[in-house]
């Protein structure tokens, strides 16, 4: 079993308190991901929609409620899923 040789964070609690659609940075950071692969999404709450289309894609995830406002969300690609 290998470990993860990059996990990205990525925070678009600022970005959604500034009105801004954060899906477009999401996106582009999923695109440069290679297999078994990992990015941390940090949200203002739990995005289930997100969920659905990254699983659509091959992506596994865990999610952390730390606090009222602030849900960690670690996306993982599984080896061997299409873009």
């Amino acid at each position: 079993m290998s470990g993860q040789e990059n996990i990205v964070e990525l925070d678009v609690r600022e970005d959604l308190a500034m009105k801004k659609e954060p899906f477009d940075k999401i996106m582009g950071t999923v695109k440069s991901l290679k297999d078994g692969e990992a990015f941390i999404l940090h949200a203002p709450f739990n995005p289930l929609p997100l969920h659905k289309i990254l699983k659509r894609r091959g992506f596994s995830y865990e999610t952390e409620k730390i606090e009222k406002k602030h849900w960690k969300v670690t996306y993982t690609k599984k080896a061997g899923a299409d873009e």
